[in-house]
Parts: structure tokens; C-alpha cells; sequence
């Protein structure tokens, strides 16, 4: 069965960073809205957050949505206008590759959908900031093995985050992240395997050294990749990896 949940904590952790990098804005001061609305089925999944005193942002991750997600999206729209007169901004994060329709011409109702299914996962990838490369796992994966995709994201973040803490962070929110499209056995399995993996085994190793990452740090990529990636292999990525 599909999972649409994911836990509160890690969203408090990353919604700035969704926001930012699926939704197209930057938020910096926000807060949780709790309150448990009457029509409608309350669930952990759900976002509801005002920003500031600009508006209230509702935010639904579906794997599987309703072909009457619009209806469901109006109901929300209601409810949370009962609480606040600021303005609303509805996103459904679509990861199935279902047509979902984002209106109610009756209604004059129109929501915005971001089909993850449509985004290449190298958009992601080729970030040097690990918040971005995490959200790589949501989307398209195309004719590529998904295996060999997990890989590259967990060899990125390694050699990317500024430390073993930072790394484990972004390991527990890629994990969750997982579960949304039924992959984390498959994230477990390849962090155990990279564990005693050399670093000249990794086709991903020379794809960077070629690519430069296309940000003019060719200069000392080599030594610094070496170092970096071997040390993480070698530590097993992090202690936590081979904890279930």
C-alpha cells in the first residue's frame, strides 16, 4: 500500500526547503495551523501553515490522488477561511502519474498542482545543496534503474553535506521522503551495499570528476571527492545506516 504520510517533524524540517525548491518561493517565518477541521477527515500528511501574516499555505502529497481531489481541495479551502481571512494558496504534490483535475468551473475554484512525474530527478541532482538533492527521490526517475538513482542521491549527500550530523539529517528525511513512492527498502538496501563499497567502484565517481559538477569546480574535485566520499564509504556513510 501506498504511503500519502509523512511524519510532522520531518515536515517542520523541510518545509522551507519544499517550498523553495518544488513550490518556486522562499518562506522564512512560518507557523503550524493544529486545528482539526470538522468536515473533514484529519490527516498527519496535510500542510496547513501560515506564513507570516501574508497568507495561509495548504499543502496535500498524494501518491494515489482522488479523481475528486478538486471537491477535496475545496472543502479544505473552506474550512481554513473559516479560521483566517488571509489568502490561501493551495499545492497538491502529485506523485502518481494520474491527470488530476485542479478545478470546479462552478464553483470558479482552481488550485495548483506540481506533477512530480514531470520533473527529471538530475534537476535535483545537480544541486550542491542537500535539501535540494533530497527531493530527487519524488521525482522522475525515467528509463533509468532506480537503484542506480538511490545511489548517486546517497553518494551526493555525502559528498555535499558539511558533516557526518548534517549527512544523517538529510539520510532520516531522504528515508522518509521514500516511503511516499514505496522505495525505502530499496534506499536501506543501497546504503548498506555502498558501506563496503571502494570509492574506484562507483561510476558515479568518475561521472563527477568528467562533469565538474558544470560549476567551474573542476580545481581539486578529484582530491576532494577522494577524500570526502572515501571517508563516508568507509564509515559506513554514517553509524545510523544499518539501523532499521
Amino acid at each position: 500500500m501506498k504511503k500519502d504520510i509523512i511524519s510532522k517533524d520531518i515536515v517542520k524540517k523541510i518545509i522551507k526547503d519544499l517550498s523553495k525548491y518544488l513550490l518556486g518561493f522562499e518562506i522564512n517565518k512560518f507557523e503550524f495551523i493544529d486545528k482539526e477541521f470538522q468536515r473533514i477527515e484529519r490527516r498527519e500528511a496535510d500542510i496547513v501553515i501560515k506564513v507570516e501574516d501574508n497568507c495561509i499555505l495548504h499543502i496535500e502529497i498524494q501518491s494515489n490522488p482522488s479523481s475528486k481531489m478538486a471537491y477535496r481541495m475545496l472543502r479544505y479551502w473552506l474550512d481554513i477561511k473559516e479560521i483566517s481571512n488571509l489568502p490561501i494558496k493551495q499545492y497538491l504534490i502529485n506523485l502518481s502519474n494520474n491527470n488530476i483535475k485542479n478545478y470546479i468551473d462552478e464553483f470558479n475554484y482552481k488550485y495548483s498542482i506540481i506533477n512530480m512525474k514531470e520533473l527529471d530527478c538530475d534537476k535535483f541532482l545537480n544541486e550542491n545543496k542537500p535539501e535540494a538533492v533530497i527531493f530527487s527521490i519524488l521525482c522522475d526517475f525515467k528509463d533509468k534503474d532506480k537503484k542506480e538513482i538511490i545511489e548517486k542521491i546517497l553518494i551526493k549527500l555525502k559528498q555535499i553535506s558539511k558533516s557526518s550530523d548534517e549527512f544523517e539529517r538529510y539520510y532520516i528525511m531522504l528515508d522518509e521522503l521514500s516511503s511516499l513512492r514505496n522505495l525505502q527498502e530499496a534506499v536501506k538496501e543501497i546504503a548498506m551495499r555502498l558501506r563496503d563499497m571502494k570509492i574506484e567502484n562507483l561510476g558515479i565517481y568518475q561521472l563527477a570528476l568528467e562533469k565538474g559538477w558544470q560549476d567551474g569546480q573542476e580545481q581539486g574535485l578529484q582530491e576532494g571527492l577522494q577524500e570526502g566520499l572515501q571517508q563516508g564509504l568507509q564509515q559506513g556513510l554514517h553509524q545510523g545506516l544499518t539501523q532499521g
